[in-house]
This record gives structure tokens, sequence and C-alpha cells, in this order.
């Protein structure tokens, strides 16, 4: 499942700081969000478009 992340363990070390704090509520894994965020930029896509895995 590695290979479905776009950001390295030393990138995602270096934006962690930036990360919202959790307030009781789980959070979602802020790798999977951003790697979506960035093959949706890359590819030009609608957010609906892409793949929900």
């Amino acid at each position: 499942m590695s290979d479905l992340f776009w950001l390295t363990d030393a990138q995602i070390a270096r934006l962690e700081p930036f990360f919202p704090k959790s307030h009781g509520k789980p959070r979602v894994d802020d790798r999977r969000v951003l790697s979506g965020i960035i093959f949706t930029n890359r590819n030009g896509l609608r957010w609906r478009d892409a793949p929900t895995a």
C-alpha cells in the first residue's frame, strides 16, 4: 500500500508541524489526504473524478 503515497517519510516529517492537532476526534491519515490532493492536482482532475481508494 505504500506505493500509493506520493510523499516520502522525510517529506511528511517536515510537514507534520503544520498539521492540525486532534481535539478528541480521531484524525484521518494525513499522508493519504495529501497524496489525494497531489494526485488530483497533478492530473488536473476535479475532486469527484479522483479515485475513492
